[in-house]
């Protein structure tokens, strides 16, 4: 098992993989993706900014995640715990459904705080639907810090949650 950077030859894939997490959610209650978010416009931006990256087990995506530098908009106005300068930003973690249970989330938030240390980055920042404990928990117990709500009304009607993790 591994994790890379991905190309554009595995938007594809990745797509697979967030559409499973979308149906696999909604199945379970949980709205947070819509069937147009995650888009593969979204993946290909991400790959040509050099920060999608896959976990591949046999030749196959299972799982990916984007860590990037850049801020978005909707961001801006959080009361962050570090300075908005030097920061990671993750966003679109997915795992197969069928893999899910095998710490394979935990190996791809691993991979990004490493990037982030390696690097000399302050903080990872993030958001989470208020809808889904289960990734509400799995960030807290990591260590991220609640902080404020944001409102992305293409996604959902209710509010996401901003998390930040300190690295300094």
């Amino acid at each position: 098992m591994n994790i890379r950077l991905a190309s554009e030859n595995d938007i594809e894939r990745v797509l697979k993989v967030t559409r499973a997490c979308n149906l696999h959610m909604r199945t379970n209650g949980i709205a947070q993706w819509t069937d147009d978010y995650p888009s593969r416009e979204s993946f290909k931006l991400d790959v040509s900014r050099k920060e999608l990256y896959v976990l591949e087990s046999k030749n196959k995506v299972i799982g990916c995640i984007v860590i990037s530098t850049y801020m978005d908009e909707v961001y801006k106005p959080v009361r962050w715990l570090t300075p908005n300068k030097n920061n990671i930003y993750v966003h679109r973690l997915a795992v197969d459904p069928g893999e899910q249970g095998k710490g394979l989330a935990q190996k791809l938030m691993d991979y990004a705080e490493n990037y982030a240390r390696m690097n000399k980055f302050v903080s990872l920042r993030l958001d989470t639907f208020s809808q889904n404990p289960r990734n509400q928990k799995f960030y807290e117990v990591r260590g991220y810090k609640r902080l404020e709500n944001i409102a992305l009304p293409e996604q959902s009607e209710y509010p996401f949650y901003c998390y930040e993790y300190v690295l300094i």
